[in-house]
């Protein structure tokens, strides 16, 4: 009788103890999908920042150029010269505290060669009607990214170097968005690039960020923090837009 009893306070102490088991793992299971699941908001959360806007400035051409690649002028096929430039942009939408990636946003860039030249259009130092280099778009994926290959932009009198940015979500509808603003580069990564062909023939610039009369209106808060690559940087901007 007494072997009886040790025999199933045995049997309990092992089904308890796989019970006890068994809720401990699952516990630790949960603790886990919760803390990844706040990791992947967290990791929203740093993405979704809303970045001021800045003048169009006078040379935005909408050329419809749907393209990744806008180093190649499609006019003539020739490449512009400089330090490639692998720029990509993630779009979030930022709605009653949610913050999600933007599928379907079109996003243009423009900004000039490195000898501060803009394709397709009349300065009073150049004329280039009907090239089209250094201008495209591109439409954000599922992730709201939309990837760019370009180069380094070079440097023109009275403005630090910079890249034109134009966000237009659902032009033809009812609730439409258009965001307009400029991305900057870190002075001393400049420096390092335009000591190089082609940009050196230019000379050094005469602008700096903080001399920059557009850059002192929240250039600080459209910063790109270029990563050096083999043969030349690449960069990521996340930017979110407040769109109902």
């Amino acid at each position: 009788m007494q072997e009886n009893n040790i025999r199933t306070k045995l049997i309990c102490s092992r089904r308890e103890a796989i019970v006890l088991l068994s809720a401990v793992g699952t516990g630790w299971l949960l603790g886990r999908r919760l803390a990844s699941a706040q990791t992947v908001a967290s990791a929203f959360e740093s993405l979704c920042v809303v970045r001021p806007e800045q003048t169009e400035g006078p040379y935005f051409v909408d050329e419809g150029l749907h393209r990744s690649d806008i180093r190649t002028d499609p006019t003539n096929g020739r490449r512009t010269a400089g330090t490639p430039l692998m720029l990509t942009f993630q779009v979030y939408r930022l709605r009653t505290g949610e913050c999600q990636p933007l599928p379907y946003a079109q996003v243009d860039i423009w900004h000039c060669d490195a000898a501060g030249v803009y394709s397709d259009v009349r300065d009073a130092g150049f004329s280039t009607i009907g090239q089209k280099f250094l201008r495209g778009y591109q439409m954000t994926d599922a992730r709201g990214e939309a990837r760019f290959m370009t180069i380094y932009p070079g440097w023109y009198p009275i403005r630090t170097v910079h890249i034109h940015l134009k966000i237009r979500v659902a032009p033809m509808a009812r609730r439409s968005l258009e965001f307009t603003s400029q991305v900057y580069f870190p002075d001393k990564v400049t420096d390092h690039v335009h000591a190089a062909p082609p940009y050196a023939a230019m000379g050094p610039r005469r602008v700096r960020n903080y001399q920059d009369f557009i850059f002192r209106h929240g250039g600080d808060q459209l910063m790109l923090d270029p990563v050096a690559t083999n043969d030349g940087y690449t960069a990521t901007f996340p930017i979110a837009l407040e769109y109902p």
